[in-house]
């Protein structure tokens, strides 16, 4: 197995209602997984390969929960990677060189028999979790934004966070409210719903604590 290592900041938006009861072992808010994610990775490795800087993520799509499977994915890779670091992505992002179900890119793989062309594209990320802001464009493909939720009466910033002390992606993220549009193979609408920001420090064998 090839060791690996990357730490990044990370957003994600699903279709579920704030608390994602995914999160929690219960089942979507709306019965189906309907999701879209992205990363910018501070530091990393595959192998000798230097991963730098580099950006990524993903659309995703499953007919019921989860771990039921049937999925559909579909990666995007920031443009400027070279060869060897497309291919280094590609296999974390799809779950190689990873002990089984050590991160949520195997579990997402696993579950995902239907997988759509690899996208290498430009990637505009910015994250800030403390602030709990963030903004995703991956032109004529993606747009996230992400801010925090707020108090539906007084409009005051709402701040909650997540704590999974034996998770495969995060130990600790921010919640926040997202909006998501996506067109082609998996199409996005999504306004108001769950939105996740973390720091995540993956390798080969799952979080690194």
């Amino acid at each position: 197995m090839v060791e690996w290592e990357l730490k990044a900041t990370e957003l994600a938006n699903c279709n579920c209602s704030y608390g994602c009861p995914c999160q929690f072992n219960d089942l979507p808010t709306h019965g189906h997984c309907r999701a879209a994610a992205g990363f910018l990775i501070e530091s990393g490795h595959f192998g000798d390969v230097s991963l730098d800087g580099l950006k990524g993520g993903g659309l995703y799509r499953w007919p019921g929960p989860v771990h039921e499977g049937n999925g559909t994915m579909q990666l995007i890779i920031d443009e400027r990677a070279d060869a060897a670091q497309r291919d280094a992505l590609q296999k974390i992002m799809t779950g190689q060189e990873t002990e089984d179900m050590a991160t949520m890119w195997w579990v997402f793989t696993a579950m995902s028999p239907n997988r759509l062309e690899t996208l290498f594209r430009p990637m505009e990320i910015e994250i800030d979790v403390d602030r709990r802001r963030g903004r995703i464009v991956v032109p004529e493909v993606l747009e996230i934004n992400a801010e925090p939720i707020r108090n539906p009466v007084t409009g005051a910033e709402h701040r909650v966070r997540i704590d999974l002390p034996h998770g495969f992606e995060y130990r600790l993220a921010e919640i926040g409210s997202g909006t998501t549009r996506a067109t082609g193979g998996i199409e996005l609408d999504l306004a108001g719903t769950y939105a996740q920001f973390a720091r995540i420090h993956l390798s080969n064998a799952g979080i690194v604590a």
